[in-house]
């Protein structure tokens, strides 16, 4: 509710897919885990803190020898019944107008022979026990347990209202209606802090429910009410009847319905050739829920989310630019032939925003791509000066800097005017400015003009606040529409070292 209250529903944006598959998986793996002690009969207490998936495993090898057969056989015959009938229920739901519920056949089944099997008495197997019928009266939370569930509150109402926004998100392009992710907040938030009086179970949106209802053809609330009368019906009536069921009956139960996130495991060749960013934000979040902590987890998902972003930012390069033909198309003289260079102007493009992480590997990268450092030819001028110094009446060294100033200019002198296609880069910060600041100025001082094109609006708004256009230096807001008016202008000047006005 505090999160509605906020406007913090944009916050879905920042959990992609690969992050929350990720972490469904890790915390599969920490639920499978801890129901297999119910599989073994085991009466081991619940591992706490980080690497309690690793801690319940050591456990469980530990007191092996403690297995009661009676559970062990049942939840085998429980696993031979219900995985391959799982399976046909997903071959033909298409067919089937509802799931055959064969989750109930064996809960009735195993209770029925664990009553008159007298299962508990005879091999000491782990029943449910007395299940208290009616509603508990209702009762303020218990306000001192609020510290030690903070965290879990958080990240179960992140991830619960992620998933259900991306369900509702889902469905809502199926039928055509709108969600907003503020309201559904407001949702979930109520439907937890009233039934909180009543000790609920966490609510949030539930995938397999979901799919079942809307592929039944249910569109109101009706089959929520319905849904809950049956749920009632149980929780006054029908609970005694359960006293007998082995608790290893629902661990099974539990285990198989957990297949589809572990099915995932299978799916990990094929999402590294799709995607292999996607894939190590998937392994990492869920190496991290399952070995570590389910809340550092997800944590950690958004954190490497976050940096994989700024990585491909990092990882931008400058390209040289080719024209096709007399068309206003210019594209990277390395990955397509045929493409023309223009005489004198040379034309490059960066690819990312240009903004205080990247702008030392923007100029790094465009002195590089044009293959003249203005740091580093300026280093070698004022050593040849020093040495002119040093030896004024040496004739051999005389020659020697012609020479060396000769090639230069040979080298170079082929290009005056190199224009920047910023038409990619969506924002600048005060590092970017400067970072163009410095290239305009360093290239200056060696004959070469720089010119700006196809800027939006947001770059050249940061340009002006940030003083690139400064008449007091001599530099004039001069901006291009398009490559070819940048191009045409730069082959107007008259030479190398041609004046601007000119």
């Amino acid at each position: 509710v505090l999160m509605g209250l906020l406007q913090v529903g944009f916050v879905s944006v920042y959990l992609s897919d690969s992050l929350l598959s990720g972490f469904a998986t890790g915390a599969s793996l920490t639920i499978l885990t801890s129901q297999i002690k119910y599989f073994l009969g085991l009466h081991l207490p619940r591992a706490q803190g980080w690497g309690s998936l690793i801690k319940t495993w050591i456990s469980l090898f530990k007191n092996l020898g403690h297995t009661n057969f009676c559970d062990l056989i049942t939840s085998v015959l429980c696993l031979l019944v219900l995985v391959p009938t799982k399976e046909l229920n997903d071959r033909f739901k298409a067919k089937l107008k509802a799931p055959i519920p064969f989750e109930l056949f064996v809960v009735i089944a195993a209770t029925l022979a664990s009553h008159f099997g007298r299962f508990e008495e005879t091999y000491g197997s782990n029943v449910a026990g007395n299940i208290p019928t009616g509603f508990m009266p209702p009762q303020l939370p218990n306000w001192s347990l609020i510290p030690n569930i903070a965290v879990d509150a958080f990240s179960i109402a992140i991830v619960g209202f992620a998933i259900t926004v991306s369900l509702s998100e889902m469905f809502a392009k199926k039928h055509g209606y709108i969600v907003d992710p503020n309201q559904e907040m407001y949702a979930i938030g109520f439907c937890n802090i009233i039934p909180s009086f009543f000790r609920c179970f966490t609510t949030s949106a539930a995938l397999t429910k979901t799919l079942v209802k809307e592929s039944t053809g249910c569109q109101t609330q009706v089959s929520g009410l319905v849904t809950a009368l049956v749920l009632l019906l149980v929780m006054l009536v029908i609970a005694p009847a359960f006293y007998s069921l082995q608790k290893c009956v629902l661990a099974v139960i539990i285990v198989v319905n957990l297949r589809g996130a572990l099915r995932k495991f299978g799916d990990i060749p094929q999402m590294w050739r799709v995607n292999r960013v996607d894939t190590i934000i998937w392994l990492i979040t869920m190496g991290t829920s399952a070995l570590v902590n389910t809340e550092l987890g997800l944590l950690v998902g958004v954190l490497v989310s976050a940096f994989c972003v700024l990585g491909r930012t990092q990882s931008a390069q400058v390209r040289q630019l080719g024209q096709a033909g007399d068309r206003e198309l210019f594209e990277d003289l390395a990955s397509y032939k045929g493409l023309q260079s223009q005489p004198e102007v040379a034309v490059f493009r960066y690819e990312a925003p240009i903004y205080y992480a990247n702008q030392a590997l923007f100029k790094k990268s465009l002195y590089r791509s044009v293959g003249l450092d203005p740091l580093k030819e300026k280093a070698r001028r004022r050593k040849l000066e020093k040495q002119r110094n040093q030896k004024q009446g040496g004739e051999a060294q005389k020659q020697e800097m012609d020479v060396s100033t000769n090639v230069y200019l040979l080298q170079h002198n082929s290009m005056h005017t190199l224009v920047i296609d910023c038409s990619p880069v969506l924002f600048l910060d005060t590092a970017g400015v400067n970072a163009l600041k410095e290239v305009c100025k360093d290239y200056k001082e060696l004959g070469v003009n720089v010119l700006l094109a196809q800027c939006n609006t947001s770059v050249i708004d940061s340009l002006r606040r940030g003083g690139f256009y400064d008449p007091k230096n001599g530099t004039k807001e001069i901006q291009f529409y398009t490559l070819s008016d940048a191009i045409s202008y730069a082959q107007s000047l008259k030479s190398q070292n041609g004046d601007y006005d000119t």
